[in-house]
């Protein structure tokens, strides 16, 4: 069984932000810019301001939309370990505050290695986490939460990243992150339709409940295409290699969560296996992007 406590991490969804910042030290990697050093503390860093955030959501969601949720899936409505009295609210919130305290020591560690900026870059990383689920924000809520995590898994995280790697910045880092800042607010997305009764009658209004079930399949859709466009972007706008084109291998994965979401947008058992495969495209498109960047620095385009 399963400590409380690791299950109030939600870990899993770690993968959403250290897959992006495995992107961004691809992008550096491939103009001759990475070290070892700097990539493990960048990742301790947004990992640990990611589990902050995570623990942050689960402690104002008790207060919310989570105890009245009874559509709850292994990837949605919270990790529950406070509404099945395991973990006491305040301590989920000790742990949220802990977890952000050694994303902001990360930090530190890296300005004394030469990377002042990293203050900007990390600080707008924590606001958006605390923007995101804390009052009086609770940007979640407004409709607001979607466009936030898009910006803070993808474009924010490659282009931190990038500074931290090069100790410079560019359009083309910030721009390298969009694949990545779609496919995670996907996740988000799919994860809002089970939740949709829940977020309703507790005032959570996101685009999800704001658009409805039935049309929000196509805002899933749009999310997911836009994802593979914005790829064809940076070859054709950015100049890019061709090689990331190799991301396009996992649009299998990305039709698959599509055809399902649109036809079991209604069902709680039929969206697992589409919130499964969200996830899993994340990954595998993650992965592929960093390794068509970086091979693009021995092959040119």
């Amino acid at each position: 069984m399963i400590s409380p406590y690791l299950r109030a991490l939600r870990a899993p969804f770690l993968a959403g932000s250290l897959v992006t910042v495995l992107v961004g030290s691809a992008y550096s990697f491939s103009l001759g810019a990475f070290s070892p050093l700097l990539f493990i503390i960048t990742l301790l860093g947004v990992g640990a301001l990611h589990l902050g955030a995570n623990l942050l959501n689960d402690y104002y969601d008790a207060r919310g939309s989570d105890p009245i949720n009874v559509r709850v899936t292994p990837f949605s409505g919270g990790s529950r370990v406070i509404q099945e009295g395991e973990l006491s609210a305040h301590w989920v919130l000790l742990m949220g505050l802990f977890f952000l305290a050694v994303g902001i020591a990360s930090g530190i560690w890296l300005i004394f290695l030469g990377r002042p900026w990293v203050m900007f870059f990390g600080g707008l990383g924590l606001f958006t986490g605390w923007v995101y689920s804390a009052s009086p924000f609770q940007w979640m809520s407004k409709g607001l939460g979607e466009l936030v995590i898009f910006f803070a898994f993808g474009p924010l995280i490659t282009l931190g990243t990038f500074y931290v790697m090069s100790n410079s910045v560019s359009w083309a880092a910030f721009l390298v992150g969009f694949p990545q800042g779609f496919l995670v607010a996907a996740i988000i997305w799919v994860n809002e339709f089970p939740d949709f009764q829940a977020d309703a009658e507790a005032g959570k209004r996101n685009l999800v409940v704001r658009l409805g079930l039935k049309a929000s399949r196509y805002g899933y859709i749009i999310i997911m295409l836009c994802a593979f466009a914005s790829v064809i972007v940076l070859v054709g706008a950015m100049g890019m290699s061709y090689l990331i084109m190799l991301s396009f291998a996992s649009l299998p994965l990305a039709y698959k969560a599509a055809k399902t979401v649109w036809r079991q947008y209604q069902s709680l058992e039929g969206l697992i296996p589409a919130q499964a495969v969200t996830i899993q495209t994340v990954i595998a498109n993650g992965f592929l992007l960093s390794l068509g960047l970086a091979l693009s620095r021995f092959a040119g385009k």
